[in-house]
């Protein structure tokens, strides 16, 4: 099996370990024991982000559900993990759109006036930022959409977007653990965040929040942003410094007594699937990073440095290399691409001419940024498949279109929607 097979093979059994609808069955006992905790008449499910159908699908075989809503992703909904009792819709990821504010008015609705004899169980996984919206009284929806976009544009990290987007919203940062007091919740959480913090999974709809108004203004400051913003948000965010308005709820509210967040799929689980693979194919395998982030090309150039050294040390070895995490892009150009591609064309570059090393780099929910692809498999001949194509990796990498210079080379990885999300992985083999 030549190296890309043998790295797709290994992407698929990390995929395979965080599989949203078997992570929900291992946590069955979970469920079972809240349940058994009270006597609970009424059994409501909510449920949003990328993985929400499987989760939901995984939920209702398990359980009575009485009611449910679950709110996904475009086209992430594949129709063995639709659910019978819960109902579905649809919206845009990453940037909010009418179908999703829609769809959230329709959950709050559903949950109005819960008592203490019902069990809420929360379904979150990543994505749940963008498909649960319900901006604050005095922001529109279009003002989101606008702010969502400056911030991706300008490279902030998902800590940073989510910061801001809990402070102008009405169901974020623990705002939805409000809605549904005094109901007992316990949350799923398949993490899309490193260092799987409950309150910056989806925007900590159920989870205390630490942030505050102030930090939410400090991140538009950071990336120049206080100018361009709409002045609902801003307006927002000020009134928020000045205690004008409640500050997002936090540790010691009493909103979050009867609530449990609980972490069951994540990047580290994926990566340690991804490892044991590795080790039955024959391979050495060694974790580079499990918190990759910054500058995509920036952690392309520095991962092809990883590996020749790791070569260099390790002659004639058969090694696999491993890291994850979330990497991100600050837009310059107007390509097409995301920050698996550009990643990857960094470190295709930096390896040009270099045999008997190549990279897999992909988003473990099969989307990377606006594309069809989940990412990119490249070697040291893939610059060179370029140029002879007529393309300037130099230019596409500044251009931000890497996508398309991959596209054309044949090293665009397709996976199609995966139906989980945890990330980012970086699988290399090396000799």
């Amino acid at each position: 099996m030549e190296q890309r097979e043998l790295l797709k093979d290994i992407f698929r059994a990390s995929l395979e370990a965080v599989d949203p609808y078997v992570s929900v069955m291992d946590f069955a006992k979970d469920i079972k024991r809240v349940s058994s905790e009270g006597s609970y008449r009424r059994l409501v499910v909510l449920g949003f982000g990328k993985a929400a159908c499987p989760m939901a699908k995984a939920t209702e075989e398990l359980f009575e559900v009485e009611r449910g809503l679950v709110i996904t992703k475009y086209g992430h909904c594949r129709e063995r993990y639709r659910p019978k009792k819960i109902e579905v819709r649809e919206a845009a990821h990453p940037v909010p759109d009418k179908n999703g504010f829609e769809a959230t008015q329709e959950m709050m609705a559903l949950v109005k006036n819960l008592s203490e004899d019902t069990l809420v169980v929360c379904l979150i996984s990543g994505g749940g930022s963008a498909l649960l919206v319900s901006p604050m009284e005095g922001i529109t929806l279009d003002e989101k959409r606008q702010i969502t976009e400056l911030l991706l544009r300008a490279g902030a990290d998902i800590h940073e977007v989510n910061t801001v987007r809990k402070h102008i919203s009405s169901v974020k940062g623990g705002r939805l653990a409000g809605l549904l007091h005094p109901a007992r919740v316990i949350s799923l959480m398949l993490s899309d965040v490193i260092g799987d913090n409950p309150d910056v999974i989806a925007s900590g709809p159920t989870s205390p929040d630490p942030s505050t108004y102030e930090d939410a203004l400090g991140v538009l400051k950071k990336y120049g942003l206080t100018r361009k913003v709409p002045q609902g948000v801003l307006k927002e965010l000020e009134k928020g410094v000045k205690g004008s308005v409640p500050e997002t709820p936090k540790h010691g509210d009493k909103i979050f007594d009867n609530v449990e967040n609980v972490i069951i799929g994540s990047n580290r689980k994926a990566m340690e699937a991804g490892r044991r693979r590795a080790g039955e194919l024959g391979f050495r395998v060694e974790t580079l990073s499990m918190e990759l982030t910054g500058e995509a090309r920036d952690a392309g150039r520095w991962l092809a440095e990883e590996a020749l050294k790791t070569r260099e040390r390790n002659p004639g070895q058969r090694l696999v290399l491993l890291s994850g995490g979330e990497t991100t892009v600050t837009v310059r150009g107007s390509g097409r691409g995301g920050r698996n591609t550009e990643l990857a064309l960094s470190f295709a570059m930096a390896i040009e001419g270099v045999e008997k090393i190549t990279l897999l780099s992909a988003g473990t929910d099969g989307t990377d940024g606006a594309t069809d692809a989940a990412g990119a498999v490249v070697d040291g001949a893939s610059v060179a498949r370029g140029r002879k194509l007529g393309l300037d990796p130099q230019h596409c990498l500044a251009d931000n279109d890497s996508y398309t210079f991959f596209k054309k080379t044949g090293d665009i990885l397709i996976t199609g929607p995966t139906g989980t999300n945890v990330m980012d992985l970086q699988m290399m083999i090396v000799g």
